[in-house]
């Protein structure tokens, strides 16, 4: 039996991107601790700043290298990053003056432009410290359907800062089994096999927290949002006890037996994007659709062998499932009937598997480290697409992967082995080459990742009980 240990306080969120939570004292089934408030954002945002000064005349060189005169020809297929810069096959030969232009191009392409240190005809105006906090403060100042007034996402380099741990306040050595961002607050959800889920407000500076939910022998395997945020699922390993908590009502529910489902453990699940429904992957390749708002069962789908992983698409009317032979099943929600099914290319084992929210990509993740991108309409058409891309910059299985909400970043990553994790960029399907830092080993073991709403915050959850935190400066909302 759970008991609660304290009350809580109450606040609440601007109505547009938050919702009022825990107004109620819970019931008697949990503990309960919580501490803050949420801030209520302005609407208000800064004028933007006035466009770069051109660039400064050329001075003239101190030292010259001769070798560098004498027109010395480069072969680009012979180095993967030279290649990666290639504009056509016409330049597989490039000089070495116009290979060095080409570096530099892609170098302030990267960058956003020529960098303060950069630039010698005039005063700098600010540190890049300076102008990341103030990056930072001008995010955390507003809310709302904000048009980010960013470009695409150049490939290369991208520029982001490491923030405090999302749960430094609230410290543990226990792995982290899930982080997610809350669909509509500046909020960021924390789970682990210790039994809690914590709630932080994330501002990138100190991330107070709000509260936690203490489930008495219950190791969280996973928990998630509901598609509108007013509620919070959580399974455990070992149990086919289903939690919901109310946030609205600040209630736990237990559901402790689904009418028809005869699964004895359940921990897999999946919430479709629209809301409307709930996917469980059970044993023996069935899957269970169930309605998000009643917790009844609707339908099942079996497939050949076991469930490697299992996603909705982004409009919810089909579920993708990958599977232990390296079989993809593609499914349609309301018919519940099987409407295609291929093989990943050199796939023998699924173990994750993606779809992008514009609807444009299917991201197949293997056990040999593998990561097929696809597109969705030939998974839709074909019987043997073929992918977009194979990323191959991990060497064991690939457990987790998450699309960024505009589809200009894959994260791709492995529980097996430390520093195995990698940003891809689209749709060049190219890899960061700054993410992760090998030298500083902080990451660790990835178990789980989340992007926020507007993608100005990524976060990842590793084995040793950190919820890491990466700022974005790329995109300017949360």
């Amino acid at each position: 039996m759970l008991t609660f240990r304290s009350s809580y306080k109450s606040f609440v969120i601007d109505k547009i991107l938050h919702c009022r939570y825990f107004c109620s004292s819970p019931g008697p089934s949990s503990k309960v601790e919580s501490q803050g408030h949420l801030h209520e954002s302005s609407d208000d945002s800064e004028v933007e700043d006035e466009a770069k000064d051109s660039l400064p005349s050329q001075k003239k060189p101190v030292w010259v290298d001769e070798d560098d005169e004498d027109g010395e020809i480069v072969d680009m297929m012979n180095n993967r990053f030279r290649k990666d810069i290639m504009k056509n096959a016409s330049e597989s030969k490039l000089s070495k003056d116009k290979l060095q232009k080409r570096l530099k191009e892609e170098f302030q392409h990267a960058m956003g432009g020529v960098p303060d240190w950069a630039e010698t005809g005039r005063k700098r105006r600010k540190s890049s410290d300076d102008e990341s906090e103030e990056d930072e403060d001008d995010l955390l100042q507003r809310t709302g359907n904000f048009i980010s007034t960013s470009t695409s996402l150049p490939r290369g380099i991208l520029k982001m800062k490491n923030c405090r741990p999302a749960n430094a306040e609230r410290p543990t050595t226990a792995r982290i089994s899930s982080v997610q961002f809350h669909p509509g607050a500046q909020v960021v959800m924390v789970s682990g096999v210790d039994n809690a889920i914590s709630l932080f407000q994330v501002d990138g500076k100190t991330n107070p927290k709000i509260q936690s939910i203490y489930l008495e022998k219950f190791p969280i395997f996973k928990a998630c949002f509901s598609a509108n945020g007013e509620e919070l699922l959580a399974t455990s390993m070992r149990s086919k006890v289903l939690y919901v908590y109310d946030m609205l009502a600040g209630k736990l529910i237990p559901v402790h037996q689904v009418r028809g489902l005869k699964e004895k453990i359940v921990k897999r699940f999946e919430v479709s994007p629209d809301g409307s429904f709930l996917l469980i992957s059970g044993i023996a390749g069935f899957s269970h659709l169930l309605s998000m708002k009643t917790k009844e069962l609707i339908g099942s789908m079996k497939i050949n062998g076991r469930i490697g992983a299992s996603t909705f698409s982004s409009d919810s009317k089909r579920i993708y499932t990958s599977s232990g032979n390296g079989e993809v099943y593609v499914w349609d929600v309301n018919s519940r009937k099987c409407i295609n099914r291929f093989f990943d290319e050199g796939s023998l084992y699924g173990l994750s598997i993606a779809t992008s929210k514009n609807g444009q990509y299917v991201a197949c993740g293997s056990k040999s480290g593998v990561v097929n991108i696809y597109s969705q309409d030939s998974c839709l058409q074909q019987t043997n697409p073929k992918p977009i891309k194979a990323i191959m910059n991990l060497v064991t299985g690939v457990t987790s992967l998450a699309f960024n909400p505009t589809t200009e970043i894959l994260a791709v990553a492995s529980r097996k082995m430390k520093e195995a994790v990698r940003l891809v960029h689209l749709p060049s399907c190219t890899v960061f080459s700054n993410f992760p830092v090998f030298k500083k080993s902080a990451v660790s073991r990835v178990q789980t990742m989340d992007f926020s709403p507007r993608s100005g915050y990524f976060a990842l959850g590793n084995e040793q009980g950190k919820a890491l935190l990466y700022r974005l400066h790329h995109y300017s909302d949360f």
